[in-house]
């Protein structure tokens, strides 16, 4: 969809605008469609609790009950109430492998259907199309699914079955793309955009939400955008959705030496220095840093090549908050090796004595894994011109390291750049950075309204309030969805007129909130 100054042209104000094309984003245009979930005639549900909740009002749909009265009791893998609902809805006891029917049954209302617009810089599926094609994704495969969509349904004719296992990136990404085809969402999709400015605007009581950004020329199929020219666009809109995960920026260590060219912060950067031939057996060995999953493909990508790895990370391998002690050996095999390898081949000092050392030679061990050591409860002093690293231990020996690379994977931050101030005052922690995991934006845990935000009609879904899996970021597109539907019920039907009320608690929260500060400051 070709985009065009609405704000200028016909002044017309769209009830939502969501800005992130991947399945957040694909997800809540989904239900917003008039794709509407009600409980299954007949259906059970294995929690006896939530079942009986449900059969209370069977003609409602879910998203005119209340969903926070339904939440009661319920718990899971995610500290978002409505995620945890909503998956027990989709997937029940999903933690547990099994495959049950959900008791859900999905209605094509389109009289309950919102007008909105879902904007992203590439094809829907967002950051998924950029993601490594051949690793395996972390979550079981029909937990990436979407909604009206069996994942193992669609990948009957392709190239392998899925049958309840883990599919690759590159599938994933190819079945959210194919979903809005399937589900007839694509003219709500503008692809190739790049927002760079979302302002609140007060006018009368109520206000709107301002969009700014730039398009390019889109090619003749769905997400294929062609970078021949870029053009400005101006959107109005009564309500705007924060969907734009948290793949953009990659977290740096902030140490000396860290912007020399051999010092990387994408795996795509050790893919393209494999592609060139750069790294073999008899290269220096690539530093890696970081003991997230990135990182582990990372070190599995350079052992798959012979090359030598040194890989720093600061926990302790046995720490619980390790990633690697949270996940199923059975499941996940070539992530235990990685674990594995951590536990056996940690960096030992020649001297406790020393204050500094210099690794020992790898090991040619058929019994170990050679060309990689470990340097747990270590961090990066330095990088040096010379291609030489300083990593520092937990008690304070340095150990200096000749690499020919080092890959900086210790997570990424979202790009709020079109919000005033990056979305700092959006986050639980005022001053700092939004980080998905250290400091989500503050949203209501029911209606996903952003707490801080400017004015009312300011949503935010997925990684960034600290929603990281497919699974459960479904139940932020549950809980806006709902929230607007409650408006528009409330306003009298129209969205346009649905903000009226959100205006009203909106003032009033702003009222609470100064009166609090003048407390605290008296």
């Amino acid at each position: 969809m070709e985009l065009h100054n609405e704000e200028t042209v016909s002044g017309e104000i769209l009830p939502v605008v969501i800005i992130g094309n991947g399945p957040s984003g694909i997800c809540l245009s989904y239900l917003l469609s008039g794709y509407t979930p009600y409980l299954s005639p007949g259906a059970l549900h294995p929690n006896p609790l939530l079942h009986s909740k449900l059969a209370e009002q069977p003609g409602l749909s879910l998203l005119e009950q209340d969903l926070e009265y339904l939440c009661e009791g319920l718990q899971g893998r995610s500290s978002n109430p409505v995620a945890v609902l909503f998956d027990s809805l989709l997937l029940p006891d999903g933690d547990f492998g099994l495959d049950r029917t959900s008791p859900l049954e999905w209605r094509y209302e389109p009289e309950r259907a919102v007008t909105h617009l879902v904007l992203g810089k590439g094809p829907p599926g967002g950051a998924w199309h950029a993601m490594e094609g051949s690793m395996l994704t972390l979550s079981l495969a029909n937990w990436m699914e979407l909604p009206g969509l069996k994942l193992k349904d669609w990948m009957k004719d392709k190239r392998r079955n899925v049958c309840n296992d883990r599919a690759t990136p590159a599938e994933i990404a190819s079945y959210y793309q194919h979903y809005v085809t399937q589900m007839s969402l694509g003219q709500n999709f503008a692809c190739g955009t790049t927002v760079t400015s979302v302002t609140w605007r007060p006018a009368d009581r109520r206000g709107y939400w301002r969009v700014e950004g730039l398009q390019c020329r889109e090619g003749g199929d769905l997400g294929d955008v062609s970078p021949v020219e870029q053009v400005p666009f101006s959107l109005l809109a009564r309500n705007v959705v924060l969907a734009t995960g948290t793949h953009d920026i990659p977290a740096r260590l902030g140490v000396e030496g860290e912007s020399l060219p051999y010092v990387c912060h994408s795996f795509w950067e050790l893919e393209g220095a494999i592609s060139r031939g750069e790294l073999d057996e008899s290269s220096d060995p690539v530093l890696v840093v970081g003991a997230g999953l990135t990182a582990a493909d990372a070190v599995l990508a350079a052992h798959h090549l012979n090359a030598p790895v040194y890989h720093a990370f600061r926990r302790a391998v046995a720490d619980p908050g390790l990633i690697f002690n949270q996940m199923p050996k059975m499941l996940y095999p070539e992530y235990h090796k990685v674990h594995q390898m951590m536990m056996q081949q940690q960096h030992q000092p020649s001297s406790p004595l020393d204050s500094s050392s210099s690794p020992p030679p790898f090991s040619t061990s058929s019994s170990s894994y050679s060309g990689y050591h470990s340097f747990p409860r270590h961090r990066v002093v330095s990088f040096r011109p010379d291609r030489k690293c300083v990593l520092q231990s937990d008690s304070g020996r340095r150990t200096v390291v000749q690499v020919s690379k080092a890959l900086v994977l210790i997570g990424a931050h979202p790009n709020l750049s079109f919000l005033p101030e990056r979305g700092r005052p959006l986050g639980v922690i005022p001053d700092e950075a939004v980080t998905c995991r250290r400091n989500p934006i503050d949203a209501d845990p029911f209606t996903n309204r952003v707490v801080a935000a400017e004015g009312p009609g300011m949503y935010a879904m997925g990684p960034l309030v600290g929603e990281n899996f497919v699974r459960f970021l479904k139940g932020g597109a549950l809980a806006i969805a709902s929230d607007i539907a409650k408006g528009q019920r409330e306003g009298g039907g129209g969205a346009p007129g649905s903000l009226d009320g959100l205006a009203d608690k909106w003032v009033d929260r702003q009222a609470d909130m100064q009166t609090l500060a003048r407390v605290a400051r008296s």
